[in-house]
Parts: structure tokens; C-alpha cells; sequence
């Protein structure tokens, strides 16, 4: 399936220098592994499309609404971060 989403074009150039390689987006929509994500750049000053797009397979996808795991004061404080890496190849 295809996925189109908006993306800022200082988003849209880490993702392809592939210094970014992760997305971070509100789950209101349903993707699987497998499915590719169209990224399709945005200028926010002209409310335009680019016309640059990148099309990325989806390998990974994690979902949450409760995060129980660290206290709601500390979240409220510091916020949550999502943090992408890269594969180490196996010697």
C-alpha cells in the first residue's frame, strides 16, 4: 500500500542524505511493514507541495497511546523522543 504524508523540507533533506531514518507521525492512520511511505515535500510559507517526493519501504512500526513506563511528571517535563539507528553489520 501507499502512504502519502507531508514532510518540512528540513525533514524531507535528512531523510535524504539518510541521516534520518525513522518517521515520527500521529497513528491515524494504519501502515504495516511492507508498505511504502511517500514523503512529499511541503513548503510551509507558500502552502505549496515541492514536487520532490521519497518513497521509503516500511520495515518497523511501533504504536502507542499509554506510555506507562517512565512517570507522566517526567514525560510532562522532558517529552519523549523517538531515536532511529543505524543496522551494525555482523562480523
Amino acid at each position: 500500500m501507499l502512504i502519502e504524508k507531508k514532510t518540512l523540507p528540513k525533514l524531507f533533506n535528512a531523510v535524504l542524505k539518510g541521516k534520518k531514518t525513522f518517521d515520527e507521525r500521529l497513528a491515524d492512520f494504519n501502515c504495516k511493514p511492507g508498505d511504502i511511505l511517500v514523503l512529499k515535500e511541503w513548503n510551509p510559507k507558500t502552502k505549496k507541495y515541492t514536487g520532490r517526493e521519497l518513497r521509503k519501504k516500511i520495515t518497523y512500526v511501533s504504536k502507542t497511546k499509554d506510555i506507562n513506563f517512565w512517570p507522566k511528571k517526567d514525560i510532562e517535563k522532558y517529552g519523549l523522543q523517538i531515536i532511529g539507528f543505524e543496522v551494525e553489520q555482523r562480523r
